[in-house]
């Protein structure tokens, strides 16, 4: 490790054995990024709920060893010009494993498409886990949002988001236009970005594994593959087929798919078996708010993953309470759901829900759970009291709006 980045002295890594099944050290070692913009404001607000929240769960027998690691405008100031994601960041969360970041800002105008996507790509974090359910007194635009208990596992390595695409009027766009029209007979018109939607069996067979895996883990019913194969049915149909294919090879007596279910007018029951079902996207967006209950692990390729995602979020609060999770065979990332907020740096005022939730999520994964538990009571208990961020409390009648700072203090007080 190079003298930029020195870690804890006391702390261990935390054991990997592959995705969602690690094993963590009384005293582990976890990188984080404090994120830009807003990301110092959140990072220090969930960092105090964080430690307060282990000592309360665990009375000294535990506690996290933090690291600061850099990515964004804080490792520009550091490392100079042009190094937004230094090898020393990435080298750091594979030797420690696990980490949590707060938003990063894309550059503009060249270099990196987006830190995020890179994160991901770079480290083969395969799998974005964004678990979404409602807590008691957040103000939500339907009616029953405490039907909502969701966890979304979208794809995250390819898809449009591999980011394989053409300008328009360059001479390699100018290429792949003749190859296409020419040799394949396609009819795009010469003006045209071009793009590639890569969907693939390895990708998409450990993406849905993994969701029926974490099904079978945590006692969760169903898992619906979500996709537009109807219309894509050599990339998204695929994503279906191979979805399904992957449930009969690898998890055969631990799932059923809801077909096999229906014996013409009466139901089976499935037992303890994981129901394996499948859903066209745009009629997925109505049914998860129309019938949210009816869902609960969700399997996505990249792009849909993203917009569902957040349409869930938005039923439950918005993307202040959103967390996520990326997460692969040798590393996991967890982080803020939402962008970098510039016009508030600074000013104590956002609120530092996704990230504290995204650190609830970080603990659940190795294993701490009585300290995600207090997390969530104290968050729960805060919101129920209407003691709230702006964002909350410009939605609640009688709430006491309190700076970022404060909301993270009254989560404490209430662990």
């Amino acid at each position: 490790m190079a003298d930029r980045l020195t870690p804890p002295a006391g702390g261990s890594a935390i054991d990997y054995e592959r995705a969602f099944r690690v094993r963590s050290p009384d005293r582990p070692v976890i990188p984080y990024i404090e994120g830009d913009g807003i990301g110092p404001d959140i990072w220090a607000a969930a960092r105090r709920v964080f430690d307060a929240a282990v000592a309360a769960a665990y009375g000294g027998r535990r506690e996290v060893q933090w690291f600061e690691v850099f990515a964004g405008e804080k490792a520009i100031a550091r490392y100079g010009a042009g190094m937004y994601l230094p090898d020393e960041t990435l080298a750091a969360i594979r030797d420690w494993r696990v980490a949590i970041k707060g938003p990063l800002t894309t550059p503009v105008g060249g270099g990196f498409r987006s830190l995020n996507v890179t994160l991901r790509q770079e480290l083969d974090l395969y799998c974005c886990i964004r678990p979404c359910r409602w807590y008691e007194g957040t103000p939500s635009p339907v009616r029953h949002p405490e039907k909502v208990d969701v966890v979304i596992f979208r794809e995250n390595t390819e898809d449009v988001y591999a980011g394989i695409e053409w300008k328009e009027g360059t001479p390699e766009q100018g290429k792949v236009l003749a190859f296409l029209n020419g040799e394949m007979g396609t009819r795009i018109p010469a003006d045209s970005g071009i793009g590639i939607k890569p969907i693939s069996e390895r990708n998409t067979k450990r993406l849905v594994a993994a969701a029926i895996q974490y099904a079978l883990d945590k006692g969760r019913r169903s898992v619906t593959i979500v996709h537009k194969g109807n219309i894509m049915k050599y990339t998204e149909g695929a994503f279906r087929e191979w979805g399904y294919e992957v449930a009969a090879e690898k998890f055969p007596g631990h799932t059923i798919t809801e077909a096999h279910l229906s014996q013409g007018d009466r139901q089976l029951d499935p037992g303890e078996r994981v129901v394996i079902k499948d859903r066209i996207a745009d009629a997925m967006f109505q049914q998860i708010l129309l019938r949210p209950d009816e869902y609960d692990v969700i399997a996505l390729p990249n792009l849909n993953g993203d917009y569902l995602s957040d349409a869930v979020a938005a039923q439950v609060g918005g993307l202040g309470m959103a967390p996520g999770g990326n997460i692969g065979d040798t590393a996991a990332v967890f982080e803020a759901t939402h962008g970098t907020a510039p016009k508030y740096a600074g000013l104590d005022k956002v609120n530092p829900g996704s990230l504290i939730l995204s650190g609830a999520a970080m603990f659940e994964y190795i294993g701490w759970d009585d300290a995600k538990s207090a997390i969530q009571r104290g968050m729960e208990s805060a919101i129920r009291d209407k003691i709230v961020t702006y964002d909350l409390a410009r939605q609640m009648d009688g709430a006491t709006e309190v700076s970022c700072s404060a909301f993270a203090e009254a989560i404490v007080q209430r662990l």
